[in-house]
């Protein structure tokens, strides 16, 4: 399935082309219709937000520094 979505990120609008599993589609679509967001463009900027927020890079170099001092500690 390829989407096409305009995303607003405060007054600059992007426009983005994708390629997504049928599946996820069909998902979209649905909270769409069911009232879950306004339209597909709302839904995919929330989204994106989400992902990019929950993959912030201090979170991740924090995780890692974790990581290694477990490994190199053995502490939890």
């Amino acid at each position: 399935m390829e989407l096409t979505v305009e995303l607003k990120m405060d007054t600059t609008i992007s426009a983005l082309e994708t390629r997504i599993p049928d599946h996820l589609w069909q998902q979209a679509q649905f909270l769409v219709t069911n009232g879950w967001a306004k339209n597909i463009d709302e839904l995919v900027a929330e989204a994106l937000s989400r992902y990019l927020e929950s993959h912030d890079e201090s979170i991740a170099e924090r995780f890692v520094h974790e990581d290694v001092e477990w490994g190199l500690n053995g502490r939890d």
